[in-house]
C-alpha cells in the first residue's frame, strides 16, 4: 500500500513542483501588483485605508512640513497604483521595482518616527497599524524575488 502510494507521489511531484517552478514568479508578481494597485486606489477615496493618516504625517515629516497631506495622500495613491499596474503588466519592471523599494523604505519609517502608534509595548507588541507595517516585510521579500528575474534570472531546479 505505501508503495503504490509513493508510486503515485513520486508521478505527481515532478508534475506539480514543474508547474510551481514555471508559474510561481508569474502569479508572485501579479498578486503583488494586485495588491498595491488595490491600496492605491483606496487612498484617493477619503477614509478607506486604514494606513492613510499615519502615512500622510509620515510624509510631511520626510519632508519636513513641506508637503501636507492634501499632496501626499493622492500622490502616494498615484504612487501605488503606478507601481501595481507595472507588477500586474510586467511593464518597466526596473523602474516599478525601484518605486517599490522606495516606497516600502518610506512604509517602515513609522517604526521609528511614531513608536507610541506603531507599537503598544516596543519592541516586541505592535498595534494594528504597526502590524499593517510589519507585513510589509513580506511585500518587500517579494518585490526582491520578482526583481531577481528582471535579467533573465529563474528558478533553477536543484539537479542530484
Amino acid at each position: 500500500m505505501i508503495y503504490k502510494w509513493m508510486t503515485l507521489f513520486n508521478r505527481i511531484d515532478p508534475i506539480i513542483t514543474g508547474f510551481m517552478a514555471r508559474y510561481s514568479i508569474t502569479f508572485l508578481r501579479i498578486s503583488l501588483g494586485i495588491n498595491f494597485f488595490w491600496f492605491g486606489v483606496l487612498k484617493f477615496f477619503p477614509g478607506l485605508s486604514p494606513a492613510q493618516g499615519l502615512a500622510a504625517r509620515t510624509i510631511e515629516v520626510l519632508s519636513f512640513g513641506l508637503i501636507g497631506s492634501e499632496i501626499s495622500v493622492p500622490l502616494l495613491a498615484a504612487w501605488e497604483c503606478l507601481i501595481g499596474l507595472g507588477l500586474i503588466t510586467g511593464k518597466f519592471l526596473r523602474a516599478t521595482l525601484l518605486l517599490l523599494f522606495l516606497q516600502m523604505a518610506g512604509t517602515m519609517t513609522p517604526l521609528v518616527l511614531f513608536p507610541a502608534e506603531t507599537f503598544v509595548r516596543f519592541p516586541y507588541a505592535p498595534t494594528l497599524e504597526g502590524q499593517y507595517i510589519i507585513k510589509n516585510l513580506v511585500l518587500i521579500s517579494a518585490g526582491l524575488v520578482v526583481g531577481s528575474t528582471v535579467r533573465g534570472g529563474r528558478i533553477v531546479e536543484k539537479t542530484t
